[in-house]
Order: structure tokens, then sequence, then C-alpha cells
């Protein structure tokens, strides 16, 4: 028998418990080269003169793998080490299969395929690009401004996106007008660009320029109307502001306006100012009208704007509106006349407001429709338009028996309950104004060629009641 039988059946395969193919390990060989279980044979000198490291394992056989022996010969020896999981012999005596490289289909070589991956590519890139843009232009819509203090800018109407960032460019409010459009366009704010008058704080960002229009955060102006001042007067006033627009077709009756401070818009015509300030007037009255005194000598609110209007003008200090008006009410329940210088004033010049000197004996006596010295009870109409604070005094005086009221010297007034202790006050007044005349200085020489100087004019005469005109 040749070698090559002698092997398959000296390695008889014997089966385990688990159903593997287990392979006994050889003995080692001696120092001849032959095995110790197998003796030499001349049929097998080819087999046990082969060297150990000609044995090939038979193809196919998985090994297990097991430490080397040592190097002394003590430990497993190399097939005791090896658990091998076979196959059949036929399956371990085919080759091994290599796999074979596949071709491409002929559905990823398509045109339409590819120019589909070309569009895909593109799109991909272009989301990159533009997600790059965004986070760049965000950080230059947030980045502070170039504004170094605070603009105004007067955006007129018409004006479109480029026209308003030119504007801004131009008043140093932006310097990045690309980035300013685009960032109204992503934010959708174009339509909501307003015209108007801004401020712009210092180093406003295009964030806060954009919120600014957007919101009409436009610039909000004051209009002041003094307490005390005639409709004439007060519309003079509106004509006189050059924020505002428009004229005013007729002067409002006197006593129709409140006096207070309204804010309005550059370019707000001047008659919306007006409608203001009479529906202010009408609203405050009729409050006001809700809260008089029950037993107030006043019978409709028109009544009350007149005595409104007449403490008014008597008095600015806050602390006396209310006995002033009670010197007024308390002359009217005991049929006297009021005796008010202002209507004196008012009966000879109208709205104008003031006569430019003091008031003389003949103006006093002069018989006029307002003039309080020569006619019972209220004026025909208010002789200015009282604020807020004169209206609640008239409703609401003071619970005192004055009836006279006469100027101190120091920007008040003394009150009196009667005639006498009126008179006294007038008397101190009087020594009061004779020693600060006294106080002045002297003029100074004039020279022989000058002219005279005018007389001085003599100190007014006190009024009935003692107060001065």
């Amino acid at each position: 028998m040749s070698g090559a039988g002698v092997l398959p059946r000296a390695v008889e395969d014997r089966r385990n418990g688990d159903g593997g193919t287990y392979v006994p390990p050889l003995p080692p060989r001696d120092a001849g080269g032959s095995s110790g279980l197998y003796p030499a044979h001349p049929g097998l000198s080819g087999l046990s003169a082969a060297p150990a490291a000609s044995v090939r394992p038979v193809a196919g056989v998985a090994e297990r793998s097991a430490p080397m022996s040592e190097p002394n010969g003590i430990g497993p020896s190399l097939m005791e080490r090896r658990r091998i999981t076979p196959r059949s012999p036929r399956a371990a005596l085919e080759p091994e299969h290599v796999p074979v490289p596949t071709r491409r289909s002929k559905r990823a070589r398509h045109p339409l395929v590819k120019l589909g991956n070309a569009v895909l590519t593109f799109f991909v890139l272009t989301a990159i690009a533009a997600g790059t843009a965004l986070v760049v232009g965000k950080q230059r819509f947030d980045a502070p401004g170039p504004l170094t203090e605070d603009r105004v800018v007067n955006i007129p109407r018409g004006y479109g996106i480029r026209d308003i960032s030119e504007l801004l460019v131009r008043e140093g409010v932006i310097d990045q007008p690309w980035t300013f459009t685009a960032g109204v366009i992503v934010l959708k704010a174009r339509d909501g660009l307003k015209s108007g008058e801004y401020r712009f704080p210092k180093q406003a960002s295009l964030q806060d320029v954009v919120d600014t229009i957007t919101e009409g955060k436009v610039v909000q102006h004051p209009f002041t109307g003094p307490e005390g001042q005639t409709s004439e007067q007060i519309v003079a006033r509106l004509m006189e502001n050059p924020i505002l627009s428009g004229n005013i077709k007729e002067i409002p009756r006197e006593g129709t306006l409140l006096p207070e401070t309204y804010k309005f818009t550059r370019g707000t015509p001047r008659e919306q100012i007006i409608q203001r300030m009479q529906q202010a007037q009408q609203r405050v009255l009729k409050e006001v009208w809700d809260r008089r005194m029950p037993d107030l000598p006043i019978a409709t609110p028109e009544q009350l704007v007149i005595l409104a209007s007449i403490i008014e003008k008597e008095t600015g200090r806050a602390d006396e509106r209310t006995r002033v008006a009670a010197v007024f009410v308390n002359r009217v329940r005991q049929k006297m006349r009021l005796q008010s210088d202002p209507t004196i004033i008012y009966g000879l010049v109208g709205g104008k407001g003031s006569l430019g000197h003091p008031i003389t004996k003949a103006e006093r006596d002069q018989p006029t429709a307002y003039n309080t010295y020569t006619i019972d009870g209220l004026p025909p109409g208010p002789i200015a338009n009282p604020g807020r604070a004169s209206l609640e005094a008239a409703a609401n005086p003071a619970r005192t028996r004055e009836l006279y009221f006469v100027a101190d010297g120091t920007g008040g007034h003394t009150f009196s309950d009667n005639f006498d202790q009126h008179q006294k006050a007038v008397a101190r007044l009087r020594a009061h104004e004779r020693a600060q005349n006294a106080a002045k200085p002297e003029p100074a020489a004039q020279p022989a060629a000058a002219a005279p100087a005018p007389a001085p004019i003599p100190p007014p005469a006190p009024r009935q009641n003692g107060r001065r005109r």
C-alpha cells in the first residue's frame, strides 16, 4: 500500500459525544524520526522521514488554536492542542470559492440616475452654503451698528426698502445695506416698513433698526396748552408749531379746550389736536360735574366752566384754588357781585388775553358783558380755558365764610371774612409795596443834555373788595 493510502486509515475518524470528529494526537517522535505508536515500516518510510513542519492539515478542516508546546517538550503536543471542526470529505476536497466582483447595474449607469445624483449634490451643496450664509448673516444682523449717538431720521411716505436702506446709510444708522435688505426679506417685514420719524439709539443693530421701523415706534412730540389761556392764544401756539401740519378753520369756543400736554407725531394736522383737546375737555367736565358738591349754587356744567375760568385767572397756586372758589361761591349765594379783575380784561380785549397795562378806574367802571364789577352773577361765558384742577375746585370749593381776598405781595393772597379784615390786609399790602420801592437803588444821574425822564406811573388803586387790578 502506498503512503497516500496509509494515512487516512491510520487517522481513523472517531465520533465523540457532541457529534464532532476527533483526531487523535500523534505520539512524539524518537530520535530516529519515527513515532512510538507507529514503528518503522518500509511502506511508511516516506511518512516517517518527513519533518513535522511538512505535515499540513487537511484542507477545509477548521482548527482551534492552543498554546504552543513548551520549549522543553513538556506540555500538550501540537495535535493535542487542536480541536478540528471538519466538513464532509467531499466538501473538504472542494476548492474554496472566491466571490466574483459584481458589475454595476444598467439602472445605476442610466443618464436620468446620473442627473438625479447631480441635482441631489447641487441641493446639498446649496443647503450647506445657505446655512453658512444664514449663520454669518445672523451674526452681522445682531452686531452693534455704527451710530455713535442717538439719531432721529424721518422716513417719508412712499419709500420702498431700497430707498429706506439708502437713507439709513446716508444718515449713518447702518453700514450694511445688503444685509439690511436681506434681513427684511427673510423676516418677511417688507410690507411692515412704515413711514415716520424714528429715533435710533446709539450702536443700534440691524435687528434694532428693523424692529423700530416695523413696530412703528415713531417719535412723539409734546404740545402743551397752558391753563388759563384763551382759545385764540392756544390756536396761535398751534400755528407756531412747525412740526404740525394744516390749518385751523375757526377758533373754538372759549372754555371748550382742555389745557394739557398732548403727544403727536410729525405731520399731525392741527385740527386733530383741537379735536383731541375738545374731546378731553368734555370727558373731564363730565367726570367733575358728576362729583360736584351737592349744594353747589351752579346750575349747569357750562356755568361750572365759567366759574372755573375765573378761578384759573385769579390764582396759579394749587393750595389756593379751593379758597378762591369758596369766595366766589359765597358771593353767589349772598347775591354779591364777583368783582373779578380778569373779567374786566376779557370784556375789553376778548381772547387776546392782556391789556398791556394795569387796569384803570375808567376801565373798571366801563360796562361790558363780562365785567363782573358792573353785572350781577356770572358772565355769559368763560374768559379762558380752565384746567382740570380749577374745574375740580369750582365743583368742590372749600367750606369757608370768606368773601374777600387780596394779594399779599409774595405771590399768594390774604383771605378775609368781612370788609374790615379785608381793609387791614390792603393796608399791609400797601406798606409792603412802599418798602419794596424804597429798597430799589436810585437811578443814575442823567447828563444835562439828556432829555428828562418820563414821570413814573402811579400805583393802581385797590378794587372795591381790596384786590389789586
